[in-house]
């Protein structure tokens, strides 16, 4: 992937960290998966459309909410979803793969 570049709100960082255990810059990794699937988040789009990374992360799939804001990866949200899991396996044609949410969070 060629080099891009995040960003993020801080607040809304530390409040993905609480709730869900991702920080944005972990989250900057899915975006690093070269089997990264990327898709329009049709429920949240409004004025700019929103999209979902979803990427592998060690032996997890992380789901990303972000937009582009120019040049600029804009990050809303970042999470293990079963969902996003989910997508990820059928798009890349992934079957029984086991995976678990990495343990310690930062």
């Amino acid at each position: 992937m060629a080099k891009a570049r995040f960003d993020w709100d801080p607040k809304k960082d530390r409040a993905n960290r609480k709730k869900h255990g991702v920080s944005f810059v972990q989250a900057q990794l899915a975006f690093a998966d070269r089997r990264r699937v990327i898709a329009e988040d049709v429920s949240h789009s409004g004025r700019e459309k929103r999209h979902f990374c979803f990427g592998s992360i060690g032996e997890a799939i992380l789901t990303v909410r972000f937009t582009y804001r120019g040049k600029v990866i804009r990050i809303f949200g970042a999470g293990y979803w079963r969902k996003g899991k989910r997508i990820y396996e059928r798009e890349n044609q992934v079957h029984g793969r086991t995976t678990r949410k990495p343990s310690g969070r930062t």
